[in-house]
C-alpha cells in the first residue's frame, strides 16, 4: 500500500514550459534517486494562460536529456486557488512570478511563497526565463535550478 505524500512543493513560472518544468523534473528525479519521492507531492504551474495545455519547450527537454535527466511529460497548467491548499512550498523564479503568485494567493493560505533563488547565490538569485534566448540560456537556467533544488532538498530532507 502506498504511503500518502505528507510534504508538497509547486514550482511556478510564467508559462510552465521552461523553469518550473525543469525544477519539477529535477526535484522528482532527485527524490526518486534519494528514496523520498513517496513522501512528496510535486508539481509545477504557470502564472499566465499563454501555454496552458502545451508540452514543455523542446529546448527544456533537450537540456534535461543533455544533463542526464529524463524528459518531462508535464502539460502546462495555470496555478489555482486549490494549489494554496495542496502545497506547502510554492516557488517562483523572479519577482514578477512572486508578485503574480501572491496576487492569487488566498488570504488564509498557509503556503510559503518563496523565490527559488533563496537557495541560490546570495539568497536572492533570479532564475531568468530562457524562452526568448538561445540554448546557452537553457544551460544556465538548468544549472541554477539544479543548484537551488539541491539546496532546498538539503534543507527539507537533511541527510538525503
Amino acid at each position: 500500500m502506498a504511503v500518502a505524500a505528507n510534504k508538497s512543493v509547486l514550482f511556478v513560472c510564467l508559462g510552465n514550459i521552461c523553469r518550473s518544468v525543469t525544477s519539477e523534473a529535477l526535484f522528482r528525479q532527485l527524490a526518486e534517486e534519494k528514496g523520498f519521492a513517496s513522501d512528496w507531492k510535486i508539481d509545477s504551474a504557470a502564472t499566465s494562460t499563454y501555454q496552458i495545455g502545451d508540452e514543455p519547450d523542446s529546448r527544456t527537454n533537450q537540456t534535461l536529456e543533455k544533463m542526464g535527466r529524463k524528459r518531462s511529460k508535464h502539460i502546462a497548467r495555470q496555478i489555482t486557488k486549490q494549489d494554496f491548499k495542496d502545497f506547502q512550498y510554492i516557488f517562483g523564479f523572479d519577482q514578477s512570478n512572486i508578485s503574480n503568485i501572491n496576487r492569487v494567493k488566498p488570504k488564509d493560505s498557509k503556503s510559503q511563497v518563496l523565490l527559488m533563488g533563496k537557495y541560490g547565490k546570495n539568497g536572492d538569485e533570479i532564475v531568468e526565463d530562457p524562452y526568448y534566448h538561445d540554448m546557452a540560456a537553457f544551460d544556465t537556467m538548468y544549472e541554477q535550478c539544479d543548484r537551488c533544488v539541491r539546496a532546498f532538498i538539503a534543507e527539507v530532507e537533511p541527510g538525503k
